[in-house]
């Protein structure tokens, strides 16, 4: 049996994700006027919206639940992959940029050109990664009870743990964030 409402839905958001997948085209067709960073996450956005399209065709067609979710994975880890590889090409590209603007100025120091912005991001991503991490370790504690099976672990650990966990990653990634604002020339409380 087909699954015509869940095909309906997904064809309705791969359809209004045009605000998304349209520049992203735009991005794609305009070939070497754009750098290779920002083609490749273009790339990802279609890749991505590729993706729904086509699991709103296979819930459609397809009688297992399998092949959309086949679909989907792949679709995932492609659009992943893309992306990872334009963040790449991202930081090369800027690392290329500082490059040439201190050998047109003779500094060595690269840090001295980051902006204030460039330090807020730097920071901002730091935190998330930490946070991530954070969350994921919790997530990954929460879990552990479960896969091991009924009857393994005591009830106060399987709440405590990923609770300990966020809230140490949290201060964690608050401390990094403060040290990041300060050598950053900003003043506190803003």
């Amino acid at each position: 049996m087909t699954h015509p409402v869940p095909a309906l839905g997904i064809a309705l958001v791969a359809a209004a994700g045009c605000v998304w997948w349209l520049p992203a085209l735009a991005t794609v067709r305009a070939g070497a006027d754009r750098p290779d960073s920002l083609r490749g996450t273009s790339a990802a956005c279609l890749s991505g919206w590729a993706t729904v399209a086509g699991m709103a065709v296979l819930l459609l067609v397809a009688d297992p639940w399998w092949a959309p979710g086949a679909v989907a994975a792949a679709g995932t880890a492609t659009t992943a992959g893309l992306r990872i590889r334009a963040a790449v090409r991202r930081r090369s590209e800027a690392r290329e940029a500082l490059a040439t603007q201190l050998r047109d100025v003779g500094r060595a120091d690269p840090r001295s050109w980051l902006t204030s912005r460039a330090r807020m991001y730097r920071a901002r991503n730091r935190f998330v990664t930490v946070l991530g991490v954070g969350l994921g370790a919790a997530v990954a504690s929460a879990l552990l009870p479960v896969a091991v099976g009924p009857g393994h672990g005591g009830t106060g650990a399987t709440v405590a743990v990923p609770v300990l966990l966020t809230a140490l990653f949290l201060a964690v990634a608050v401390g990094r964030a403060r040290v990041a604002r300060r050598s950053s020339g900003s003043r506190p409380g803003r």
